[in-house]
């Protein structure tokens, strides 16, 4: 009896057709990466509507009794290079949780991301255009999951948006890109005194720990004691720095380190006025049809 899957990747869609039922998770990895080229540490591969993880993990499963039915599609990315391990906290290391703040420029959240999985900055300025092109293949290749509703825009035109170097990135991206990279973004909303767990329902293993204020987003890490050393990767089961984020958001709101964004200050970058408030730029861009705003 055959098993045949469809295949979604970047360059296309592609037909497995030699499996079985009694062929095993690892007869399936093989078998995708042989057809893309991908090493097997980094496949990404997601199943259902909506597109959820497909573990990948138990090599002795048979497929036909994975959850997976022939006919059925897999969407097949890959996984960015680990980030640097040396990053990884332990759970009892002693330290203070502090905040690293990135540049002002329109991809806070990018350059958060990329020093939370790395521990650096990204220094040669690749980090946000390239996670930007992530969430654009990902929203393109899943219209009906990323439709106007969902994105606020049509689809074909958020890809565009999102590719620009003037566009904020928000709920959506973190989600994509938690699951883009296998690790569950924990952001310390200060304007709420809450914690938003993105990729939450994966069971990642791994946590990161961005801030936000309102409009900006920067990335939180544990400094030791002595300043040697500092951790930007954490356990999931880490109680202990998951309260200590918690803490670090209810004192951020207490001392109001938050914006307003009913009162902040934006310029349309198409045409130079200045606008106080979500508000006013939102009038401006139904007025005008221009959505590229800067923080000023």
């Amino acid at each position: 009896m055959s098993f045949a899957l469809r295949v979604k990747t970047k360059t296309g869609q592609q037909v497995i057709k030699n499996l079985t039922p009694e062929h095993t998770i690892k007869d399936l990895k093989h078998q995708l990466c042989s057809m893309s080229q991908i090493p097997q540490e980094r496949l990404h591969v997601l199943s259902g509507y909506p597109p959820k993880v497909f573990a990948l993990s138990e090599d002795s499963l048979e497929l036909g009794r994975s959850g997976l039915k022939s006919g059925d599609t897999l969407i097949l990315e890959e996984k960015a290079p680990p980030p640097e391990r040396g990053h990884i906290s332990e759970v009892d290391c002693p330290g203070i949780l502090m905040k690293k703040v990135v540049p002002a420029d329109n991809s806070c959240l990018f350059s958060s991301i990329y020093f939370a999985l790395n521990g650096k900055l990204d220094e040669s300025g690749t980090a946000a255009p390239y996670m930007r092109q992530v969430i654009a293949e990902t929203v393109a290749n899943e219209p009906e999951m990323f439709s106007e509703a969902i994105l606020g825009k049509p689809n074909r035109e958020y890809c565009a948006w999102i590719q620009d170097d003037k566009s904020w990135g928000g709920a959506i991206e973190l989600a994509i890109l938690s699951n883009h990279y296998g690790f569950e973004i924990a952001v310390v909303d200060t304007i709420n005194a809450i914690i938003n767990r993105f990729g939450e329902d994966q069971h990642y293993t791994l946590r990161i720990f961005l801030m936000f204020d309102g409009i900006h987003y920067d990335p939180l890490f544990l400094e030791s004691l002595d300043g040697a050393n500092i951790q930007t990767i954490f356990p999931t089961d880490d109680e202990k720095i998951l309260n200590e984020a918690q803490e670090l958001a209810r004192e951020a709101k207490s001392s109001r380190q938050f914006t307003d964004v009913n009162k902040f200050t934006l310029k349309c970058m198409n045409c130079n006025v200045f606008l106080n408030g979500q508000l006013q730029a939102r009038e401006h861009a139904q007025t005008t049809g221009h959505t590229n705003f800067g923080e000023v």
